[in-house]
């Protein structure tokens, strides 16, 4: 494969189609978030048209008349890339391609693009490259001279600045190898789970829109390092720190891959084994940017995309993050919006202490505490107990020892017959689901 050198940022011209229907989302606002995403991608923006239209046309999304006049407004622009905003069918792609005279592509392969720059870790980058491999094998015929006047840029690089393939025999060959190497992943993320499942430890996973300072409230409580920049997508690889709470009790918690409204459907299915990272979690973080404008919208945008990997049932407590940002009148305001919500600021801290109490409810709920009474005989008996609790205290006798310990209600079954003491329900207040 072929190292790809930056030079000068590409000129983008973007096109927004407005489908109406029930999306809440303006043109302004795709218009902002695609050239946020066109920038993130090392583009500079040069201009932009809006069409509203009821549905796409099958030849060339936004119709030849409409093509014809951003084909015109491109070239006066000397925009080198089209940009569209909503995903493009190989054909249509082809079509605007031969019309344009210019590199075209949709929001699905800017994405992609990001992706491929920020992923570091082995699966980032074996799950953005298939990702990438997949979307591309139905689009080969499209990639010609308007690609090649280029010199490659966005929507041809993979992960590491790589070019990508063109030949069609091998990305096939490469999609089935991707493949193997994620689905070994899977088998090694399902024996972790499983062995995270039968110990004590609570996991907490943090969701939220790109952007929304997951990574900062991350390095925030937990003291990592993890990288924080204002950009979209910073943050692809999943981090995993332990959360020491002020009653002692243990908590992971994990952040993950940012959010976007209409997250690629091929984005979501090449990174399942990461996003199974939230589906499995026992509470989820909703931080959000509340300072954006729209971060209702964006609030939405989330929950549609935990509905599409079966997270949505989750118990959650929403983190309204950036409140340095605002007023105090506004932040109140924002609050009475979101009941149960917690005004939270990464920078300077306030609501850390209100955080961490409403995590340890969360912990401590459908929790009992235990006290046993376990004969030194029944030594796998008490390492199991270990594993799967918190012992509070213990106390040694000449035929075994009795503990106090914290457990999960699915585990209490397999001690209760040691039990010496009623036990007691684990206090803590839960946060919303």
């Amino acid at each position: 494969m072929e190292q790809i050198t930056a030079t000068t940022a590409e000129k983008a011209y973007l096109a927004v189609v407005d489908l109406g229907g029930v999306d809440t989302w303006t043109p302004e606002d795709q218009i902002a978030e695609l050239s946020n995403l066109a920038e993130t991608a090392g583009a500079e923006v040069v201009g932009w048209s809006v069409q509203r239209r009821e549905r796409p046309d099958p030849r060339t999304f936004i119709g030849k008349g409409k093509a014809l006049d951003v084909a015109s407004l491109a070239r006066a622009a000397e925009a080198t890339t089209v940009i569209f905003s909503e995903e493009l069918s190989p054909s249509q792609q082809r079509n605007l391609e031969e019309l344009f005279g210019t590199k075209v592509l949709d929001r699905t392969a800017l994405i992609l693009d990001i992706f491929a720059q920020h992923a570091h870790t082995k699966e980032g980058k074996l799950q953005v490259e298939l990702a990438q491999n997949q979307y591309r094998l139905p689009r080969l015929r499209g990639f010609g001279l308007a690609w090649s006047r280029t010199g490659g840029g966005i929507g041809t690089r993979g992960p590491g600045e790589q070019q990508l393939e063109y030949d069609r025999r091998v990305i096939r060959r490469r999609i089935q190898m991707l493949s193997r190497e994620l689905a070994k992943v899977d088998r090694e993320r399902e024996t972790q789970r499983k062995r995270r499942a039968t110990g004590s430890v609570f996991n907490v996973c943090l969701v939220g829109y790109t952007n929304a300072g997951k990574s900062s409230l991350l390095n925030r409580l937990t003291a990592a390092e993890v990288l924080v920049e204002d950009k979209l997508f910073a943050t692809l690889d999943s981090t995993s720190r332990k959360l020491v709470l002020d009653g002692r009790e243990q908590v992971v918690l994990s952040d993950t891959v940012g959010f976007i409204h209409n997250l690629p459907h091929d984005l979501i299915a090449a990174f399942r084994s990461t996003l199974d990272e939230v589906r499995f979690a026992d509470c989820l973080l909703h931080v959000v940017d509340a300072s954006h404008e729209h971060y209702d919208r964006q609030m939405i945008a989330v929950l549609d995309v935990l509905g599409e990997i079966e997270a949505a049932d989750k118990p959650r407590i929403d983190v309204l993050n950036k409140c340095d940002l605002l007023d105090a009148q506004t932040v109140e305001t924002s609050l009475a919006r979101h009941p149960g919500a917690i005004a939270f600021s990464a920078l300077d801290g306030r609501g850390e202490k209100e955080l961490r109490r409403a995590v340890e409810g969360a912990a401590l709920k459908n929790t009992v505490t235990m006290t046993l009474r376990i004969p030194f005989a029944e030594g796998k008996a008490a390492q199991s107990l270990r594993e799967r609790g918190r012992i509070l205290s213990e106390e040694y006798y000449e035929d075994g020892l009795i503990v106090t310990a914290r457990l999960r209600e699915p585990d209490t079954g397999l001690f209760e017959r040691f039990v010496t003491r009623n036990a007691k329900p684990g206090a803590g207040s839960a946060p919303r689901d």
